[in-house]
């Protein structure tokens, strides 16, 4: 009788560990099913700001805070499930939800204060660290979810301006203007290498030029006293270039 010359127990190993490979991703995508319900949930609250007197802002904030208990436990979970060491491994999986849920995190903060959220707050959202070095180790918030987060308000507050004027808060949309304008300065200090990340920065001056157009509007009409100039491609610089 002739021996075997292939171990078939070498693809019975290589059968298991995808089968164990495949678990796990099942586990991570039904944690991640609970954390983007949870999402959903905190975004239907926050959208009623843009049909809402500002009076019941404050309430709508509170509200929405209360969802992060659930977000919280749904991150607690999703760091039990992943293998230690092998977060970028399966990072992909929840990265999208994370970045909504930094991202409204960051909207209710400037709801409430009408500036950018901190390190410490993001982390107090979610009872989790951020990685501020690049090296995680653990289950952490990524600074790219983080900074995602960040760039998904600007379009947010762009869409505000509009509805605030509706709404004829006439204030709103020029103190909008002014944290946009800044947190562009800000994004314009990072090397940028995340493609994804730099496409999105980009289109922040297109935000910024949305509301630029509506303060010059409400200027014209005198319903501001600002000082508004028309706005213009050049008003906003790009990599150092007018």
């Amino acid at each position: 009788m002739s021996s075997s010359i292939v171990d078939l127990g070498f693809f019975d190993a290589i059968q298991s560990s995808m089968e164990n490979e495949a678990t796990v991703k099942d586990n991570i995508r039904s944690a991640v099913r609970e954390l983007d319900r949870t999402n959903r949930n905190i975004t239907a609250v926050l959208n009623r700001v843009h049909s809402s007197p500002k009076e019941q802002v404050p309430a709508l904030c509170a509200q929405a805070r209360i969802y992060f208990s659930d977000i919280q436990s749904h991150i607690s979970d999703l760091a039990k499930i992943v293998p230690s060491n092998q977060y970028y491994k399966y990072n992909n999986l929840w990265s999208g939800p994370m970045q909504q849920a930094c991202f409204l995190a960051t909207l209710i903060m400037y709801l409430e204060h009408e500036r950018l959220i901190t390190v410490d707050e993001l982390e107090g959202f979610f009872a989790v660290k951020v990685d501020l070095d690049n090296n995680i180790t653990d289950f952490q918030i990524s600074i790219e979810e983080f900074l995602h987060g960040v760039v998904s308000l600007t379009n947010e507050l762009s869409r505000l301006a509009v509805n605030a004027v509706t709404a004829g808060d006439y204030t709103r949309p020029v103190r909008i203007g002014k944290f946009l304008k800044e947190l562009y300065s800000g994004f314009q200090l990072l090397n940028l290498k995340n493609d994804s990340l730099r496409k999105r920065f980009d289109g922040i001056k297109y935000d910024i030029k949305k509301v630029e157009e509506i303060i010059y509007d409400l200027t014209v009409r005198k319903l501001v006293v600002a000082n508004a100039e028309p706005p213009q491609e050049e008003a906003i610089v790009t990599d150092g270039h007018a």
